[in-house]
């Protein structure tokens, strides 16, 4: 089982005081109060490749990457230290304010990760979940390493997901992988299917929320490892252009194609994992049927005929959109099949604001959420939303009403 310091292998959580983020009060770019930091980054002067990540309130998200230095400020000082760490200004650093909860994580590859969030967003709340702490109040506090070595539930990944914390890949993984398919990237459905098969064990017809994660958690976990072996193994042989110079065009082009089979996959892998629990449930429906203005809803229930059909009832009829992320993506949901009023959206994606559920509510957009994820998300949000079997039960009864009344007299 994958445990928290294969991510990090050390944390440290504080908020920011008004002298490290107003640029009215101080120009010095630096985090203070981390001295505890000391025993994972020691005592000498060092620099860092950095990620810096910054998520507002609605959890859209600013990067950049930069040089970090950590060093003693009274290094001359034989009777103090004052250990802070620097940071190069960047886009995402420039929106920082007083009050915001800063993560600092230093990673295997001893690269640092650096989230920042306004302590009142939902993140805030998920960093401190994840730890297993509270989120700090003022000053800085150093994760213990025992809590770095808990394991990666359901909730944890949806966490680290949620932060594009990427997990260290493991040979045995893409050995296994690579005895089914080669050094090739095979069919999504194929994979997903060999991924189902070498899941942990989990009963789809009982518990089709744990079932659903642990298929995602599965497949992103042996993708990850076959793609690291390929694409590796491309970014080793280089890019080189027919007079031997580095070919930049060529990297960025093979870049892309990386990030958009990703993305592709990640998609695919979501629906066809929903779309064998929807079969085991036995429930009617096509995935992506056709309605008007040629969208596609990712599931139709019962199917298109009985869609397009005017006298069958709207009442029997359920639109499910499946989105491993939200952001704006929700949105597209309510366009599609405009017969049906009333919508649903399975997602994985940790805990949204207030706001943005607020306004599914308003738009009759049902979210549903598999169970172990909606710990993520505020009380008042949880009484809302649905699980992944809640919306079955309901598909099920749907349907099953649906064949009582068709039924002769």
């Amino acid at each position: 089982m994958d445990t928290l310091n294969q991510y990090f292998v050390g944390v440290a959580v504080k908020r920011l005081s008004a002298v490290e983020a107003d640029p009215a009060r101080s120009h010095q770019h630096e985090f203070n109060g981390i001295a505890g930091f000391r025993e994972v980054l020691g005592d000498a002067r060092r620099n860092f490749d950095a990620t810096f990540v910054h998520f507002d309130a609605e959890g859209d998200t600013t990067t950049a990457t930069a040089r970090a230095t950590w060093y003693d400020a009274r290094e001359h000082n034989p009777d103090r230290s004052e250990f802070r760490l620097y940071y190069e200004p960047s886009e995402a650093t420039d929106r920082y304010r007083p009050g915001d909860l800063v993560t600092i994580a230093l990673r295997p590859d001893r690269s640092l990760l650096v989230l920042s969030t306004p302590a009142d967003a939902p993140l805030a709340t998920q960093i401190a979940m994840l730890l297993g702490v509270a989120v700090p109040q003022s000053r800085c506090q150093v994760i213990d390493d025992a809590a770095i070595r808990v394991p990666i539930d359901h909730v944890r990944r949806a966490i680290l997901r949620s932060i594009g914390a990427e997990p260290t890949v493991s040979p045995l993984d893409a050995e296994l992988v690579e005895r089914a398919f080669g050094r090739t990237f095979p069919p999504t459905r194929d994979f997903s299917k060999f991924s189902r098969r070498h899941a942990p064990p989990s009963d789809p017809l009982t518990d089709p929320d744990e079932a659903l994660l642990n298929w995602l958690d599965t497949e992103e976990r042996l993708f990850r490892a076959h793609e690291a072996r390929i694409v590796g193994q491309r970014v080793r042989d280089g890019f080189l252009d027919d007079a031997g110079a580095a070919d930049i065009d060529a990297f960025v082009r093979f870049s892309l194609t990386v990030q958009n089979r990703r993305k592709s996959r990640a998609g695919h892998a979501f629906e066809n994992h929903v779309e064998e629990i929807l079969r085991l449930w036995g429930l009617r429906f096509e995935r992506g049927a056709t309605t008007e203005s040629r969208s596609k809803p990712d599931f139709l229930l019962p199917g298109r005929a009985e869609y397009l059909d005017p006298t069958f009832p709207v009442s029997r009829l359920v639109v499910l959109g499946a989105k491993t992320t939200c952001k704006d993506r929700w949105r597209q949901v309510l366009d599609e099949a405009q017969r049906v009023p009333d919508k649903h959206l399975l997602t994985v994606e940790s805990g949204i604001s207030l706001d943005q559920t607020a306004t599914m509510r308003d738009r009759r957009l049902q979210l549903i959420v598999p169970h172990a994820i909606q710990a993520t998300y505020s009380a008042e949000q949880r009484a809302w939303l649905w699980t992944f079997r809640s919306f079955l039960e309901f598909a099920r009864q749907t349907q099953a009403m649906g064949r009582e009344r068709d039924l002769p007299a």
